[in-house]
Protein backbone atom coordinates (compact mmCIF):
# COMPACT_ATOMS: atom_id res chain seq x y z
CA UNK A 1 0.00 0.00 0.00
CA UNK A 2 1.49 3.32 -1.09
CA UNK A 3 1.84 6.26 1.25
CA UNK A 4 -0.31 9.34 0.86
CA UNK A 5 2.68 11.20 -0.51
CA UNK A 6 3.29 8.54 -3.16
CA UNK A 7 -0.38 8.51 -4.18
CA UNK A 8 -0.48 12.30 -4.43
CA UNK A 9 2.69 12.29 -6.51
CA UNK A 10 1.17 9.81 -8.94
CA UNK A 11 -2.03 11.86 -9.17
CA UNK A 12 -0.09 15.07 -9.80
CA UNK A 13 1.82 13.27 -12.56
CA UNK A 14 -1.42 11.89 -14.01
CA UNK A 15 -2.94 15.37 -13.86
CA UNK A 16 -0.13 16.83 -15.91
CA UNK A 17 -0.28 14.07 -18.54
CA UNK A 18 -4.01 13.23 -18.81
CA UNK A 19 -5.52 14.12 -22.17
CA UNK A 20 -8.73 15.37 -20.48
CA UNK A 21 -10.49 15.52 -17.13
CA UNK A 22 -12.28 12.20 -17.68
CA UNK A 23 -8.95 10.41 -18.11
CA UNK A 24 -7.71 12.04 -14.90
CA UNK A 25 -10.82 11.07 -12.93
CA UNK A 26 -10.67 7.48 -14.22
CA UNK A 27 -7.00 7.27 -13.27
CA UNK A 28 -7.71 8.55 -9.77
CA UNK A 29 -10.43 5.99 -9.05
CA UNK A 30 -8.28 3.16 -10.41
CA UNK A 31 -5.30 4.22 -8.28
CA UNK A 32 -7.37 4.59 -5.11
CA UNK A 33 -9.03 1.20 -5.67
CA UNK A 34 -5.61 -0.43 -6.05
CA UNK A 35 -3.93 1.34 -3.12
CA UNK A 36 -6.73 1.44 -0.56
CA UNK A 37 -8.36 -2.02 -0.51
CA UNK A 38 -10.95 -0.92 2.06
CA UNK A 39 -12.31 1.59 -0.51
CA UNK A 40 -14.93 -0.77 -1.91
CA UNK A 41 -16.51 1.86 -4.21
CA UNK A 42 -14.77 5.02 -5.36
CA UNK A 43 -16.28 7.52 -7.74
CA UNK A 44 -16.86 11.07 -8.81
CA UNK A 45 -20.11 12.97 -8.96
CA UNK A 46 -20.01 16.19 -10.97
CA UNK A 47 -22.33 19.15 -10.73
CA UNK A 48 -25.05 19.30 -13.37
CA UNK A 49 -26.47 22.79 -13.21
CA UNK A 50 -27.07 24.25 -9.78
CA UNK A 51 -29.23 21.55 -8.25
CA UNK A 52 -27.93 18.06 -9.03
CA UNK A 53 -24.91 15.78 -9.22
CA UNK A 54 -24.34 13.27 -12.01
CA UNK A 55 -22.23 10.15 -11.78
CA UNK A 56 -18.82 10.37 -13.42
CA UNK A 57 -16.01 7.81 -13.54
CA UNK A 58 -16.08 5.24 -10.74
CA UNK A 59 -14.59 1.92 -9.69
CA UNK A 60 -16.81 -0.67 -8.03
CA UNK A 61 -20.24 -2.15 -8.48
CA UNK A 62 -22.68 -0.18 -10.67
CA UNK A 63 -24.56 2.49 -8.73
CA UNK A 64 -28.31 2.98 -9.11
CA UNK A 65 -27.74 6.66 -8.25
CA UNK A 66 -26.63 8.23 -11.51
CA UNK A 67 -28.23 11.59 -10.63
CA UNK A 68 -28.53 12.95 -7.09
CA UNK A 69 -30.44 16.15 -6.24
CA UNK A 70 -28.49 18.39 -3.86
CA UNK A 71 -31.16 18.00 -1.20
CA UNK A 72 -30.72 14.20 -1.04
CA UNK A 73 -28.23 11.83 0.49
CA UNK A 74 -24.80 12.28 1.97
CA UNK A 75 -23.51 13.30 -1.47
CA UNK A 76 -26.12 16.03 -1.70
CA UNK A 77 -25.27 17.21 1.82
CA UNK A 78 -21.54 17.50 1.06
CA UNK A 79 -22.17 19.36 -2.20
CA UNK A 80 -24.71 21.69 -0.57
CA UNK A 81 -22.46 22.65 2.34
CA UNK A 82 -19.12 22.45 0.53
CA UNK A 83 -17.78 20.45 3.49
CA UNK A 84 -16.43 16.91 3.69
CA UNK A 85 -18.71 14.37 5.36
CA UNK A 86 -17.63 11.12 7.04
CA UNK A 87 -20.32 8.65 8.06
CA UNK A 88 -19.03 5.80 10.23
CA UNK A 89 -22.26 3.78 9.99
CA UNK A 90 -24.48 4.48 6.99
CA UNK A 91 -27.31 2.44 8.50
CA UNK A 92 -27.52 4.97 11.34
CA UNK A 93 -27.64 8.02 9.04
CA UNK A 94 -31.08 8.80 7.58
CA UNK A 95 -29.47 10.77 4.73
CA UNK A 96 -27.82 7.66 3.28
CA UNK A 97 -29.03 6.61 -0.18
CA UNK A 98 -28.42 2.87 -0.30
CA UNK A 99 -26.23 1.79 -3.19
CA UNK A 100 -25.03 -1.58 -1.94
CA UNK A 101 -26.19 -3.79 0.91
CA UNK A 102 -22.52 -4.34 1.82
CA UNK A 103 -21.71 -0.64 2.37
CA UNK A 104 -21.10 0.24 6.00
CA UNK A 105 -19.36 3.63 5.91
CA UNK A 106 -18.90 6.53 3.50
CA UNK A 107 -16.78 9.63 2.98
CA UNK A 108 -17.69 12.41 0.57
CA UNK A 109 -15.27 15.24 -0.26
CA UNK A 110 -16.36 18.25 -2.34
CA UNK A 111 -14.22 19.38 -5.27
CA UNK A 112 -14.12 23.18 -5.18
CA UNK A 113 -12.49 25.95 -7.16
CA UNK A 114 -12.81 29.61 -6.16
CA UNK A 115 -15.38 28.61 -3.53
CA UNK A 116 -17.67 26.93 -6.05
CA UNK A 117 -18.46 23.21 -5.77
CA UNK A 118 -17.69 21.48 -9.07
CA UNK A 119 -18.34 17.94 -7.90
CA UNK A 120 -17.15 15.49 -5.27
CA UNK A 121 -15.23 12.34 -4.54
CA UNK A 122 -17.44 9.67 -3.00
CA UNK A 123 -15.94 6.59 -1.34
CA UNK A 124 -17.82 3.71 0.27
CA UNK A 125 -16.39 0.94 2.42
CA UNK A 126 -17.76 -2.43 3.44
CA UNK A 127 -16.19 -1.80 6.87
CA UNK A 128 -17.84 0.25 9.63
CA UNK A 129 -15.87 3.39 10.58
CA UNK A 130 -13.35 2.76 7.78
CA UNK A 131 -12.34 6.38 7.18
CA UNK A 132 -9.93 8.39 9.30
CA UNK A 133 -8.80 11.99 9.26
CA UNK A 134 -5.87 10.70 7.15
CA UNK A 135 -8.31 9.51 4.47
CA UNK A 136 -10.05 12.88 4.62
CA UNK A 137 -6.76 14.77 4.16
CA UNK A 138 -5.75 12.52 1.24
CA UNK A 139 -9.09 12.92 -0.54
CA UNK A 140 -9.18 16.68 0.09
CA UNK A 141 -5.72 17.05 -1.46
CA UNK A 142 -6.82 14.93 -4.43
CA UNK A 143 -9.90 17.15 -4.76
CA UNK A 144 -7.63 20.22 -4.98
CA UNK A 145 -5.58 18.62 -7.77
CA UNK A 146 -8.69 17.54 -9.67
CA UNK A 147 -10.34 20.96 -9.28
CA UNK A 148 -7.59 22.52 -11.39
CA UNK A 149 -8.52 20.23 -14.29
CA UNK A 150 -12.32 20.57 -14.19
Amino acid sequence: MKTQSEILGQIRDLSSHASDSRELLQGVVQLLAAERPYYSWTGFYLMDGADALVLGPYHGKPSPHTRIPLNQGICGAAASTGESVIVDDVNADPRYLACSLETRSEIVVPIKRDGKVLGEIDVDSDQTAAFSSEDQRLLEEIAEIVARQL
